[in-house]
């Protein structure tokens, strides 16, 4: 399977981007800590944890990048209301990749 068949692109919301910012947080110690860097990606609901870590690894194979782990959230659809007629928001999976401490993907989002 082609790796941006399963990777579909980046997620940038406000909690992603504190995410990510984790590394360089120095507030308190427990968030001293966290030292390896996280990203937040829209993939495939059919695909499992090792299949968006290859296809992770593939794509960033320039970078010299390794996914250490995966964490996957399904999030499900919600009612909506437009103009009097009642429909559905699509459903997504999320996944969190975290990488090794020292690697970075530094992409502009």
């Amino acid at each position: 399977m082609n790796p941006y068949q399963i990777i579909k692109g980046r997620r940038v919301t406000e909690k992603s981007r504190v995410m990510e910012n984790l590394q360089h947080a120095t507030s308190n110690p427990s968030l001293s800590r966290c030292k390896s860097p996280k990203a937040v990606f829209e993939v495939y609901p059919q695909a499992n944890k090792t299949q968006i870590a290859w296809a992770i690894e593939q794509i960033y194979a320039q970078k010299k990048v390794k996914v250490v782990s995966v964490n996957t959230v399904n999030g499900a659809t919600k009612q909506r209301r437009v103009r009097g007629h009642l429909g559905r928001t699509a459903s997504f999976k999320k996944a969190i990749v975290t990488f090794r401490p020292g690697d970075s993907i530094d992409e502009n989002v």
